[in-house]
């Protein structure tokens, strides 16, 4: 048992992860951990493992070994229920009902206080179409609506999987204010992108390649360490790298 304060504990510990999909490996031995009330950003293209990365992180994905801890507990475990939440790549929210129905709904559920329905609401933007049905928002919109129930109860860690994806640059841009907002009232944040140019919008940046963490650094040094001027060239250069220092002998 770990005899640290809770304030001082990271926010995700993972040590050893190994995950199999079918005769695929995953991750081998993953190791990494995330501190408390930060923005860190899981950054890498399709398919490297960020999403599973992730559903490891919430308690969701099956795992052939190693250990992953949240806010001190087991990942998926009970005491973490309103403490986590997860906002999937796909909106997880009802299409026949309106958006403040979804939320109401959502937060009897949690147990979550009444006025917080109203809160989560205005706080993604979406208090002009509260009583819009969620089939007749934009793709926008309903990721918005999405995210108010993620935000429900205030959750210690925000877990987004690409929220940004398919938004347009103001979308984008007002969503990462609120994320910023959510950090500096305490929450740490956990967003994936393939979208490099939002590295610099994080704490922390994770760089996933192949399954592997490349880079564990800040928007700072990840350019100051590769002696480039924006993220994308940036993270060209790590996985050049990368691929140098895992090429096969005589390859």
């Amino acid at each position: 048992m770990n005899n640290l304060p809770v304030a001082t504990m990271d926010a995700v510990d993972v040590r050893g992860l190994r995950v199999r999909r079918g005769n695929t490996e995953v991750f081998s031995g993953l190791d990494l951990s995330i501190p408390r009330g930060q923005i860190t950003g899981l950054l890498g293209p399709s398919g490297c493992g960020k999403t599973t990365l992730l559903r490891s992180i919430v308690g969701v994905q099956k795992v052939a070994g190693g250990t992953v801890t949240v806010l001190g507990e087991p990942a998926g475990s009970r005491a973490l229920r309103r403490r986590v939440s997860y906002d999937t790549q796909a909106a997880s929210v009802y299409a026949d009902l309106t958006i403040h129905q979804n939320v109401r709904y959502f937060a009897r559920l949690l147990g979550a206080p009444r006025v917080d329905a109203d809160r989560v609401i205005d706080e993604v933007g979406l208090a002009d179409q509260r009583h819009q049905t969620i089939g007749s928002l934009s793709g926008g919109q309903e990721y918005r609506a999405s995210l108010a129930v993620a935000m429900l109860g205030a959750p210690e860690l925000l877990v987004l999987d690409e929220p940004t994806v398919g938004l347009d640059p103001l979308l984008r841009s007002e969503l990462w204010t609120l994320f910023r907002d959510l950090a500096d009232r305490g929450s740490t944040l956990i967003v994936s992108s393939h979208v490099m140019d939002e590295a610099l919008r994080c704490d922390r940046l994770l760089l996933m390649r192949a399954g592997r963490i490349i880079a564990d650094t800040t928007p700072s040094s990840l350019l100051a360490d590769t002696g480039t001027q924006d993220p994308d060239a940036a993270f060209l250069a790590l996985v050049q790298q990368d691929a140098a220092e895992h090429s096969e002998p005589g390859a």
